[in-house]
C-alpha cells in the first residue's frame, strides 16, 4: 500500500520519517457526507504526518492511529489543523 494514502499506527509512521510531528485541530465543522470513519475534535491535539497528496495537489494532515475508509483514510484539509511541534526520534 502507498504510504501516501494509510491508516498508519505512530509506530509505523516512524519506520518511514525518523520524527513525529504534532498538530491541534481548528476546524472540525463540516464533516464530509461521505467520511466514514474517525473525525477530529476541535482543540484537541494530535500526532500527525503532512503528506503532500498527488489526487489532491496539497499537503494532506493524517491523523495518526485514525482509522477511515477510501478515499482518504485518514487525511485531512491542511486548514483544519494548526502544526505545533516536531519531535525528532534520534
Amino acid at each position: 500500500m502507498s504510504h501516501e494514502v494509510a491508516n498508519l499506527t505512530l509506530a509505523e509512521a516512524t519506520r518511514h520519517a525518523p520524527f513525529v510531528e504534532y498538530a491541534r485541530c481548528l476546524n472540525a465543522a463540516d464533516r464530509p457526507f461521505n467520511h466514514n470513519g474517525d473525525w477530529p475534535e476541535e482543540g484537541q491535539f494530535y500526532p500527525v504526518r503532512v503528506v503532500d497528496s498527488h489526487l489532491e495537489g496539497i499537503p494532506l494532515v493524517h491523523v495518526l492511529g485514525f482509522q477511515a475508509e477510501a478515499p482518504y483514510f485518514n487525511a485531512f484539509a491542511p486548514h483544519r489543523f494548526e502544526l505545533l511541534y516536531t519531535v525528532w526520534l534520534n
